[in-house]
């Protein structure tokens, strides 16, 4: 089974962003790009079906400018995926989806048919999930999202998984090939170990020019980038003990905030 996973960019939880200079996109001076934590599921479960399915090959693609698809490219590597693409790409970090979607599909398809591409259900940036629909599409491929519990009947030839849905899940079967939104993995993802992440630093990356150009094209521009307005109002409460700080708070509440009567 050839398994693609599409692994994004993006910047680590604890980064302090800010507004670029036009307002419009988040300034990356400074930012560390880290793999986003949908996407390592996705290359959990890839690695997983490589173990299940003998002669299972996992390559990973990721779209952007060297200096942030390099490392997550790298960390794929690290924890275990075979090969690696670099869509070499001007996008921003938080790029129109579309255009994210061309740029993908067309480093994909000059590798040459997958069975089973992956995506995290979402980004931990924009939260959009829709370039994994959008690739599929650009590809040809139908797509299902959400899924968790991805497996393999190698007697019937077809993936079986199960979907998450309001108050509930739906149980699938699919024929090959397929493009997946993943949500969970059947285990937490693995952590690299020093020697691979030693030995991912000298792998080789293969590089496809995704961009700029028609095939990257924006099918919408972002207008504005802004950080919510700082919390007002927190106050601090002395206390010498919990149950000081207990009464304290219920006072504070009842009192100032009308929260109990």
């Amino acid at each position: 089974m050839e398994i693609v996973v599409c692994v994004k960019p993006v910047p680590e939880a604890e980064s302090r962003l800010r507004a670029n200079a036009s307002g419009t996109a988040p300034d990356t001076d400074g930012v560390k790009f880290v793999l986003a934590g949908y996407d390592e599921s996705a290359v959990e479960q890839a690695l997983l079906l490589r173990q299940a399915v003998p002669g299972s090959k996992v390559h990973a693609v990721s779209l952007g400018p060297p200096s942030r698809t390099d490392e997550v490219l790298r960390a794929a590597l690290a924890l275990g995926s075979d090969s690696a693409t670099a869509a070499e790409s001007d996008a921003p970090p938080m790029a129109d989806p579309i255009a994210t979607a061309r740029g993908l599909a067309t480093a994909i398809a000059a590798r040459g048919p997958c069975d089973l591409l992956l995506f995290g259900k979402q980004a931990g940036d924009d939260e959009e999930g829709l370039v994994g629909g959008a690739t599929a599409e650009a590809l040809g491929l139908p797509f299902v999202g959400f899924v968790v519990d991805l497996r393999f009947d190698a007697a019937a030839s077809r993936l079986r998984f199960r979907r998450s849905v309001e108050r509930g899940e739906e149980s699938w079967e699919s024929p090959l090939p397929l493009a997946v939104g993943l949500q969970q993995a059947w285990n937490d993802p693995r952590t690299a170990t020093l020697p691979a992440i030693l030995r991912s630093r000298k792998a080789p990356l293969a590089r496809h020019a995704a961009g700029p150009g028609a095939a990257v094209a924006a099918a919408s521009v972002a207008e504005r980038f802004a950080l919510p307005p700082p919390r007002q109002g927190a106050k601090m409460i002395a206390y010498r003990d919990p149950q000081q700080a207990a009464s304290q708070l219920v006072r504070l509440l009842r009192e100032e905030a009308k929260v109990f009567p």
